[in-house]
């Protein structure tokens, strides 16, 4: 193998085995899973390092918040890793492009090394005080309307379930769609020229190389180097990054959305918000007493989530939820 993976922990796999394993290895973003190794991503090159899974500890994700996170705002908005913590202590962080990848990383790895822990130490205590904090907001005896009115957001619930693609590409389509929507066009404008300046550079280089001038290795590596900062900002209009790409995948994620729930005259949301951690937080308002039916439930959940901003302290697993679904009622203004 030409590009052989790095090893990073200290069993090594033999390089026929090593070949194999990351040519069948199930790629998500810049990482793998084979049936050997956990394959990582340097911070040009993907799969680049390899670890097996009987060294890793934890896997979790980690993320990096500019200004706006939660508004969609901002240059970035927030830049996800993939966090490999070793038995040994080391830890390896690998960035991706889009969030959904990392989330979606994480569920794969759990069915097939359910043994590998999922989120950090600190993470893992606070959600437990989180969750013994929130079950000492429910009320000890819901009321027949409200027992009524779980039952039925608790099957709504189990109907989104069956279908995970559906509502995991509408979430990921609204994130994508904020973050576009926020880009200002000086920000683009600004990374085209220095793209622009960085290929000239490269070619200049390669130009002078050829010729035999001094210093032309260094418009080389400048170029280079410029190209691949520039495109790994996201700013730039390309693949996805653009209002028309997000507009359309955020059309088709609604329409299947639509589709769906249509096909359940009781379903009690509408689709644009349709994803299980929605429901999730209406059965919260309904344990705690603070609605009884499910117009009510979903009243006082858009209130908590127009409440939750970037000055909020969260706990982890209501982080994950508020990125989840607060993206499409931003996009929808909560109507």
């Amino acid at each position: 193998m030409i590009f052989a993976p790095k090893l990073i922990g200290k069993k090594e796999l033999d390089t026929e085995t090593l070949a194999q394993d990351k040519k069948t290895c199930y790629r998500i973003g810049p990482c793998g899973l084979g049936k050997k190794a956990i394959y990582l991503n340097s911070f040009f090159i993907d799969r680049h390092y390899y670890v097996q899974y009987s060294e890793v500890s934890r896997v979790f994700k980690r993320l990096a918040m500019s200004k706006g996170g939660f508004t969609g705002k901002g240059v970035f908005g927030s830049i996800p890793y993939l966090v490999v913590l070793m038995k040994d202590g080391t830890e390896k962080a690998c960035n991706f492009k889009y969030e959904d990848l990392v989330d979606t990383f994480l569920v794969e790895l759990g069915k097939e090394h359910p043994e590998i822990k999922l989120m950090s130490a600190d993470a893992e205590r606070k959600l437990r005080e989180a969750e013994e904090a929130e079950k000492a907001r429910y009320v000890k005896e819901l009321t027949p309307e409200a027992s009524k009115t779980w039952n039925e957001l608790k099957e709504a619930q189990e109907y989104l379930k069956a279908r995970p693609a559906l509502y995991t590409t509408l979430s990921a389509a609204a994130k994508q769609k904020r973050t576009v929507d926020g880009m200002k066009k000086s920000y683009q404008i600004f990374a085209m020229v220095i793209l622009g300046l960085a290929i000239a550079a490269l070619i200049f280089g390669v130009y002078a190389l050829i010729k035999g001038l001094g210093g032309a290795i260094y418009f080389v590596l400048f170029g280079i180097a410029f190209m691949f900062f520039v495109i790994s900002t996201r700013v730039l209009p390309l693949g996805r990054n653009n209002r028309k790409a997000a507009q359309k995948e955020w059309d088709d994620a609604l329409a299947k959305m639509t589709a769906y729930v249509q096909k359940n005259a009781s379903f009690p949301i509408p689709p644009q918000y349709a994803h299980p951690l929605t429901l999730e937080r209406m059965i919260r308002v309904i344990r705690e007493g603070r609605a009884q039916t499910k117009d009510e439930a979903f009243e006082v959940m858009k209130k908590d989530l127009k409440a939750l901003n970037s000055s909020v302290t969260v706990s982890q697993k209501e982080y994950d939820e508020v990125v989840a679904v607060k993206p499409m009622f931003l996009l929808c203004n909560y109507e």
